[in-house]
Order: structure tokens, then C-alpha cells, then sequence
């Protein structure tokens, strides 16, 4: 018989679901947008022991090779039947998919996922994210109810045209920026230095958490939402250094003055994008802005590095509207919920789920 009489077969898919975190994760994320490769074992590891929860994930393979891997843990009481997706608030939640994942894959991990489960919740998340945007498509071709809740507007930077636009940053900028380091010398001899990769460790950790125990966040707020400090989220971002591939993606500027931490701009870099996740100061030295003499020089060294664009997050539009970034996609807290009565429920209930996120601009 000739080859071409032969019905060639659809790649075979085929979705499995085991307990605990699966090294499938790594191998999807490797596959995925560069933007996204820090959704890795490690970082939803990190997760699960600075934040508690047992984990299982759901992998879906075509011919073999894991195309899409979500990890789950229980969200509210048992009987409610939700799981939510782990990770960590900045610079978002989400899980690896690989570029060629296809629909189809996503309408399996749905069908899978309602097996076990009344509701998946994914957030907060931004719009246009491959694993969300996958999940709403499987999700109104199947039946599933979607309701999101707004968190915030994120904002971007395009350094690369703003430098072909005319430079970036301009020469009026560097020459204020010179004027303050003149004058913030006058309190001690600078280093302005970077790190990133192998030089994470705890003393590394521990210099960030310093700055952020005498910023605003300690004096005005409990501190819980301080990044490196011990009461704060310290234990998860150590812990995601420990996978030396989100290590290379961990970065910070820090300024020190005679050999002490004064200000620290903290990002994850994945690919072309820089994520801003945290920035901090000393404020003894606020009145020569080391926060934003750091931020442009972490800037420039981005740029110098191959990267051209800034996610800068949600919140705190007025310095970063400055810089010159400007309007990007919403940032959302959503949950997919299973035909049936299930959908029934939270049709009646998005209102409040809604209400519930914050007010948009």
C-alpha cells in the first residue's frame, strides 16, 4: 500500500495528574515564552514553603513531551472544591505553557481539571498571559463560567524606543542625576553595584531586607509586605534562588554609602523584559533621591544588556509616568468555573467577586 493511503493520526494527547510539584514544570517552562521561564519547579516550591500547601499538578503531553503543567493547591474550605494556582503576588501568578501548546491542550487540562474540582483561581494575572488567554478560550468553547475582578493597570516602559526616539535617558537627566550623586558623595564613598546569578546568598538577601527595615514600608505599614525582610516575604524569594535558573533571572541594583546599604532596585529579568518588583531607600539620604539615581542607572545597565522593555507592575503611577512609561494591560484575579450547577453559583455570586477586587481608575 502506498504511504500516502495512510490516515495519518492526530499527535496522541494525553493528560495525568500526580501529588506534589512534577519536574514537568522545567521542562514546559524551558519551551515557553522567555517573558514567563521563571514558572519553574523552583519558584512554586518556594512558594509552598514560604506560604504553606500541598501541591499537585496536572501535566498535559502530546506524544510524550509536556506541553502545559499546572500546579494546584486547595483554596478555602474542602468542601467548596477550589484550587488556586501557588506562586508568588509580584510580578504575577501563573503557570508554564509552551509556545506550541495548542488549544486542544488547554480543552483537555479543563476537562481533566472538572473531574476534580468545582473552580480553578489564577491571579493575579495580566491580560494576554498565554496560560489565562488559553484557559478563556477552552473555558467559553466548553462551558466554563469566567469571572474576573480588576487589581490594577500595569505599566510599561519601552526603553529601546524611547532611546531610538531621540536618547534615552536624556541629557538633562544624566546631567541632574550627576548633580545629586555630587552631593550625596558628600555623605561617604559610593558603590554603586549590581547582583545577579551565583552571588545570591544570605548575606546578599540580608543587605536588601536592611534597607527595607528603615524605609517607608517599616515605619508607615506592619511590614508584611516588605520583600526581603524575615516578617515579610524573605523566606520565598531566598528559597527561589536556591534553582539556579531563577537565580540568573533575579537581579538588583544597590547603592552603598562607606560600605553600607542605603537603596536597592530589586527585578526578575526574563528574556527581553525586566519585571520592577521592588525598590527601597534609606530615607536619611531622601533629599538626594538614591532611589532614583539607582532605578536610571539599573536602566542604562538593562539596556547595555540586551533588554528593552520594563514591566514596572501596578501602583505608584506618578515616578514611573516620569520615567516614561505609560499605559499597559490590566492586571486580574479570575476564576474558571465547571458547567452546571457550579457556573450556576457563581453566575449569581460575580457581582460580589467583583466588587470585591479594587475600583478601576
Amino acid at each position: 500500500m502506498p504511504l500516502a493511503d495512510f490516515t495519518r493520526l492526530p499527535p496522541a494527547l494525553v493528560a495525568t495528574g500526580a501529588e506534589g510539584l512534577s519536574a514537568a514544570l522545567d521542562q514546559v517552562a524551558d519551551r515557553g515564552d522567555p517573558t514567563r521561564r521563571f514558572l519553574r519547579y523552583g519558584w512554586f516550591a518556594a512558594a509552598l514553603g514560604a506560604y504553606g500547601g500541598a501541591a499537585r499538578t496536572l501535566v498535559v503531553a502530546r506524544e510524550g513531551i509536556p506541553v502545559l503543567a499546572l500546579p494546584l493547591v486547595a483554596t478555602g474550605p474542602s468542601w467548596l472544591g477550589v484550587v488556586s494556582v501557588p506562586g508568588s503576588y509580584w510580578p504575577f501568578r501563573s503557570f508554564p505553557v509552551a509556545i506550541d501548546a495548542g488549544g486542544d491542550a488547554f480543552d483537555l487540562l479543563l476537562d481533566q481539571l472538572g473531574n476534580d474540582v468545582r473552580a480553578l483561581r489564577i491571579g493575579p494575572v495580566p491580560d494576554g498571559d498565554p496560560a489565562l488567554e488559553g484557559l478563556r478560550a477552552a473555558a467559553s468553547a466548553r462551558g466554563w463560567t469566567a469571572i474576573d475582578r480588576f487589581i490594577g493597570e500595569v505599566l510599561l516602559l519601552d526603553m529601546a524606543a524611547l532611546r531610538a526616539d531621540g536618547g534615552w535617558p536624556r541629557n538633562s537627566t544624566l546631567r541632574k542625576n550627576r548633580f545629586h550623586e555630587k552631593h550625596l558623595a558628600a555623605h561617604g564613598t559610593l558603590d554603586w553595584g549590581f547582583i545577579g546569578g551565583g552571588e545570591w546568598n544570605d548575606a546578599a538577601f540580608d543587605a536588601l531586607a536592611a534597607i527595607e527595615e528603615r524605609s517607608w514600608i517599616a515605619a508607615r505599614t506592619d511590614g508584611r509586605d516588605a520583600k526581603f525582610t524575615r516578617t515579610g516575604h524573605g523566606a520565598f524569594w531566598r528559597a527561589a534562588a536556591s534553582d539556579p535558573a531563577i537565580a540568573r533571572m533575579l537581579w538588583a541594583a544597590i547603592l552603598r554609602i562607606d560600605g553600607a546599604p542605603v537603596a536597592f532596585s530589586f527585578d526578575v529579568n526574563a528574556g527581553p523584559l525586566k519585571y520592577a518588583v521592588a525598590n527601597s531607600y534609606d530615607p536619611a539620604y531622601a533629599k538626594h533621591s538614591p532611589g532614583k539615581l539607582l532605578y536610571y542607572r539599573n536602566l542604562v545597565r538593562a539596556l547595555a544588556d540586551g533588554m528593552t522593555h520594563v514591566d514596572w507592575g501596578i501602583g505608584d503611577s506618578g515616578y514611573k509616568r516620569v520615567i516614561g512609561a505609560q499605559e499597559g494591560p490590566m492586571m486580574r484575579d479570575w476564576l474558571f468555573v465547571r458547567p452546571g450547577a457550579p457556573s450556576l453559583a457563581a453566575r449569581a455570586l460575580q457581582g460580589w467577586w467583583r466588587r470585591s477586587g479594587n475600583p478601576p481608575a
